[in-house]
């Protein structure tokens, strides 16, 4: 599972298709799923229950022990993914988050936390999606048995 806001939101669904479709190999489809995807999920849930916790219930739906969640926030704190977080955490899912400006409030929330040490969101998604791809990059050669 992945998410982020606005401009990290679409990163979310371009990574998500990079494992379900591929990065580079063909092979077997890995499961991912960015939970910007769904309008009427995230409308419904914005209306009925605030628009913090659109990822949290999705995670609560999803996410169980052994899955991932990519939390994207560039500030590190944006409510929604923190509360993503706190789901994740309540299902034995791990977290990989993805910040710049010091990390915020994920620093202390993650299992790995990639902290891009700048202010500027447009050089933090630049980085963190060098760094997806690294990883979609590694997840392909792992899972198909090969060192790396």
């Amino acid at each position: 599972m992945i998410c982020g806001n606005g401009g990290s939101a679409s990163d979310a669904m371009h990574i998500a298709a990079e494992f379900v479709v591929r990065l580079k190999e063909n092979r077997r489809a890995y499961p991912a799923m960015a939970l910007s995807n769904d309008p009427v999920i995230i409308t419904a849930c914005g209306n009925d229950l605030g628009y913090e916790m659109i990822f949290a219930r999705q995670v609560e739906a999803f996410g169980k022990k052994g899955d991932v969640l990519i939390a994207l926030s560039t500030s590190g704190n944006s409510p929604n993914v923190i509360k993503a977080i706190e789901e994740a955490r309540k299902h034995g899912v791990a977290v990989i988050g993805v910040t710049g400006e010091g990390g915020g409030k994920m620093a202390s929330m993650c299992d790995v936390l990639l902290d891009i040490k700048s202010k500027s969101s447009a050089r933090i998604q630049e980085t963190y999606m060098t760094f997806l791809h690294t990883l979609c990059f590694i997840t392909e050669k792992r899972l198909a048995g090969e060192k790396i």
